[in-house]
C-alpha cells in the first residue's frame, strides 16, 4: 500500500481528503437491548422504537440514499434478547421498517435478505430466518407494496413487488426475525429497484459490489 506523508505538502493531504467517501453516518441507536448501525453505507438510520412484541413491533426508520444494495447491522442478538413473540425459536422479534426513498429512483421491487455474514447466503443450518416453520412468520409479513414471495432456500429472502415509491415517498414491511442458535451480529441486507424475476436470481458480485 502507498503511504501518504505529510511531507507532501498540504495541498496533497487536500487531495486525499477530497477522495475520501462522504458517509453521513448516524451514530449506533440502542434499542431494547440490540444496537441498529447503518454503518456501512448507503443509507441513513433515522430512528428505532418499540419492544418487538407482535402488538409493538421494533419500528426501524432509514433513508435510502442511493440505488444498490444496502446493510442494516444488527448487534446483540442472542439468548439473553429472548423470543418476544412466542414461536419456537430461541430468539425472535416482530420488526417493522419504514423506508424513505431518498434516492432519484422510483422503486418498482424491494428485497431483503438475513445474512450472518456479508459476504455469503444465511443457509438453512444457522437458524437465522424471517420465522421459519411458524405459522407467526408465515403470516405476519405484510408491506405496502400488493405482492410479497418468500423464499427459505437457498437462502432467506423476502420479495416486494407491485407497487412504486417515489423519490420522497415511502415503504412499509413488517416481518419476523428469528433464529434457533442466534449470534451477536447479523446483517438485513436490501436491495430496492430490481425486478423481482431477477432479484431472486441476485449475483453475489450484485451485493458484493455495494456492500464492504
Amino acid at each position: 500500500m502507498r503511504r501518504f506523508s505529510l511531507a507532501q505538502g498540504p495541498a496533497a493531504l487536500l487531495l486525499l481528503l477530497l477522495a475520501l467517501p462522504a458517509t453521513g453516518l448516524a451514530a449506533p441507536i440502542s434499542h431494547g437491548g440490540l444496537v441498529f448501525s447503518d454503518e456501512l453505507g448507503g443509507f441513513n438510520l433515522v430512528s428505532v422504537s418499540g419492544t418487538g412484541t407482535l402488538d409493538d413491533p421494533i419500528v426501524v426508520v432509514e433513508e435510502i440514499t442511493g440505488d444498490r444494495a444496502v446493510a442494516l447491522t444488527i448487534r446483540n442478538f442472542g439468548r439473553d434478547f429472548g423470543n418476544r413473540i412466542g414461536s419456537q425459536h430461541v430468539a425472535a422479534f416482530a420488526m417493522k421498517k419504514i423506508v424513505i426513498n431518498k434516492s432519484n429512483r422510483v422503486w418498482k421491487n424491494y428485497q431483503m435478505e438475513l445474512r450472518e455474514v456479508t459476504t455469503r447466503h444465511s443457509p438453512y443450518g444457522d437458524g437465522l430466518s424471517f420465522g421459519q416453520n411458524s405459522f407467526i412468520g408465515s403470516n405476519y409479513t405484510r408491506s405496502s407494496f400488493a405482492n410479497i414471495q418468500r423464499f427459505d432456500e437457498p437462502e432467506d429472502t423476502l420479495g416486494f413487488s407491485g407497487g412504486d415509491v417515489a423519490p420522497g415517498q415511502q415503504a412499509e414491511f413488517s416481518f419476523i426475525v428469528s433464529d434457533m442458535s442466534p449470534v451477536s451480529v447479523f446483517y438485513l441486507m436490501q436491495l430496492p429497484l430490481q425486478p423481482l424475476s431477477d432479484a431472486i436470481q441476485t449475483p453475489e458480485s450484485e451485493w458484493a459490489s455495494a456492500i464492504p
